[in-house]
This record gives C-alpha cells, sequence and structure tokens, in this order.
C-alpha cells in the first residue's frame, strides 16, 4: 500500500492517532540512540566479552550475590581475552567491565519490549493504519534480527580470539543504524505538517534521489566506522588533514587479496573513513547550498541548513577524537552525532517526498 506522505484530508482521530505514534517511534529512536552509544562505550572500555553466555530472558538478572559474581567471572576466565590480556584481573575489574556488557543487552531487552507492548495496544486499538501495520511487523523483526546479530558478533570472540570480529561488528552497527533510520523515517511520514505555500511547484521533489544518495551514504560511512572500531584504528595515525605525513600514505594495499585491505588493513580502514567522511561534506553542502537558495518549502531549507551544521560538527568530533587517540567522551559524542546526521538526512527524504507528492496533488 503507498505510503501517504501528504495528510491535509486527515480526521482528528486520525491525526490524534498518527501524532501518538510518532511520538512512540521517536522515543524507540532515541533509545537506540543511547544503545549505540552505550555499545560504544562497552567497545572503548573492551567489555564485550565480559558475558559468554547469551541468554534473553533469565540473562537480564544480573549477579546477586558473592557466589554468582565468582561463577559468572569464572566463566570469563575461560576465554582467550583474559588468558592474554587480562590475566590476574581482580573481580572488582571484573564488574567494572560486566556492567558496561550487562546494561548493553538491558538497552536491548527495553527497546523490544517498548516496542511490542505499545504497538499490540495501538494495533488492538485500531490506531496503526493499514499501509503501516507491515512495516511495524517488518521493524519488530529487525530488531530481534539485531539481538542475534549482537550474540553471533560476541560469539566471534570467544574462541581463538581477544576480541570480536570487526567484520560482525561493523554489521551489528550498521543493523542498529538502519533499524534507527528505517522508524525515524516512519515517524517522518506520520509528522503533521502546514500546508505547502509555494509560488513555483516546477522545482517539487528535485532533489529527492540526491536525498536517497545521501542517506546511504551516511550508513555506508557508519560501516566504516565499525569496522575502525574494530580493529582499533583510531588508535593508529593520529594526524590530520595528513596520514602518516602524506594525503594518501603508502601501505594501504600490503595485504594479499587486495580485498582484505579494505577490511583488514589499518591504515586502509582509517583512510577510507576519512574520505568518505569528505565526500559526505561535499554532498550535504551543495545539497544544502541548491535547496536553500532554490525557491522551495522552509522546512526543508531549515532542515537542509542544520545538516550543513551537523555534518560539520561531526567531522570537527571525529578529528579532535582522532588526534586525542579515541578519548571516551569525545568518541561517544561522535558515535551519537553520526545518529543525529543520519536522522537530518532521512527528514530531507521525507521533505521531498511530501513536497512531491503534494505537488502531483
Amino acid at each position: 500500500m503507498t505510503i501517504p506522505f501528504y495528510s491535509a484530508d486527515l480526521s482528528a482521530k486520525e491525526i490524534s492517532d498518527r501524532r501518538q505514534i510518532r511520538v512512540w517511534l521517536l522515543f524507540i529512536c532515541f533509545i537506540i540512540l543511547c544503545m549505540v552509544v552505550v555499545g560504544g562505550a562497552t567497545r572503548l572500555t573492551e567489555s564485550g566479552l565480559s558475558i559468554t553466555e547469551w541468554k534473553p530472558i533469565h540473562g537480564a538478572i544480573p549477579p546477586l550475590n558473592a557466589q554468582e559474581w565468582a561463577v559468572e567471572f569464572e566463566k570469563y576466565r575461560q576465554i582467550p581475552q583474559y588468558k592474554l590480556l587480562n590475566d590476574g584481573m581482580s573481580l572488582g575489574e571484573f564488574k567494572n567491565i560486566f556492567w558496561w556488557e550487562w546494561g548493553h543487552r538491558l538497552l536491548g531487552r527495553v527497546i523490544g519490549l517498548f516496542f511490542f507492548v505499545p504497538l499490540v495496544w495501538f494495533w488492538a486499538r485500531g490506531q496503526v493504519s493499514s499501509w503501516l501495520k507491515p512495516r511495524l511487523v517488518v521493524a519488530f523483526a529487525l530488531g530481534g534480527l539485531q539481538g542475534a546479530i549482537g550474540w553471533w558478533m560476541v560469539a566471534s570472540g570467544l574462541v581463538n580470539r581477544v576480541d570480536v570480529s570487526q567484520y560482525r561488528l561493523a554489521i551489528h552497527l550498521s543493523v542498529a543504524c538502519i533499524l534507527f533510520a528505517y522508524l525515524y523515517y516512519f515517524a517522518g511520514v506520520l509528522k503533521q505538517r502546514a500546508d505547502l505555500k509555494m509560488d513555483d511547484w516546477s522545482e517539487f521533489g528535485k532533489g529527492l534521489g540526491t536525498a536517497y544518495g545521501l542517506v546511504g551514504l551516511v550508513l555506508f560511512q557508519l560501516f566504516l566506522g565499525g569496522l575502525v572500531a574494530g580493529l582499533n584504528a583510531g588508535l593508529t595515525f593520529n594526524t590530520w588533514p595528513l596520514m602518516d605525513g602524506q594525503i594518501i600514505p603508502s601501505g594501504l594495499f600490503v595485504m594479499s587479496p587486495a580485498w582484505a585491505n579494505f577490511f583488514e588493513n589499518v591504515m586502509m580502514v582509517q583512510f577510507q573513513h576519512r574520505m568518505v567522511a569528505y565526500a559526505l561534506v561535499l554532498v550535504v553542502f551543495l545539497q544544502g547550498f541548491y535547496l536553500v537558495r532554490a525557491n522551495r518549502d522552509d522546512a526543508l531549507k531549515r532542515n537542509a541548513s542544520w545538516l550543513m551544521v551537523a555534518i560539520i560538527v561531526q567531522v570537527v568530533l571525529g578529528v579532535l577524537t582522532l588526534l586525542g587517540m579515541v578519548p571516551m567522551d569525545r568518541a561517544l559524542a561522535h558515535q551519537a552525532m553520526a545518529l543525529i546526521v543520519l536522522a537530518l538526512a532521512v527528514e530531507q527524504v521525507c521533505l521531498l517526498r511530501r513536497e512531491k507528492e503534494a505537488a502531483l496533488r
């Protein structure tokens, strides 16, 4: 069923239903953003392997006494990360990393609960439009898949490794961001907006293809950021704008086969993350200048302006994180800002789709 971007003819009840569902979806997006940030902290503190089992239900309850803590610590002492990196760690030190991972998993459970219960409530009361129902089911399934991917990622570090696979970490982060963008998109569709007032409709919808491409580019950059985190690439080549004293450093293709460099060569992984960042700035500003200067909707112009501001803030945070050798506060701010950039890019798609549909009407 076609998604109704333009909703000038809704009844008062439909407007109220859409507003409630929109607030709910935005709340879920906020929790996802928090989970991404906590996941980043879990990675930076090397806490992701502190819980060595996947217990979706029982695992919500942490150790409650000394005996349970001893059992949990003994499980951790059996994996390579403890034996090779943390041999001699105290129980107190173990608890510090345990709580980061437990909190990250708890947020995942909270998201599932806060999504499923209101979904059933809205659905039972007839508040969910027929076009939205299958799309929310897809979102719920994607959330469940994300939980399985999270354990798949953790499992990669329990045998023969001291950390998780950068491939699986990047996929885990990417799926979280895709789910965030997916829900934010429908929250944007449900937003009740003022009628468009444009003197010239000849420009309607122009820039929509670029807006979709921009969302894709942001998601690709987030995937690359996952590779950077997975390889600890931010702890190397801590200079800017030069990298290893050069704009294009040597040593980008030292691995064989060549494709492995894009995923396993620390220098190449950081280099491509930098290059895509520059490409993002270029696309955002070209699109932004075009939309701001054209005879377009005011809301679209404001969003384009905020997106240009956000991408500059994100680049500055990225550079400061690199120069500081990944201090936690800067790194987490950089990660949170990435989702804000993604949200603004998704909102730009919604505004352009609405403009196009309104013009066709």
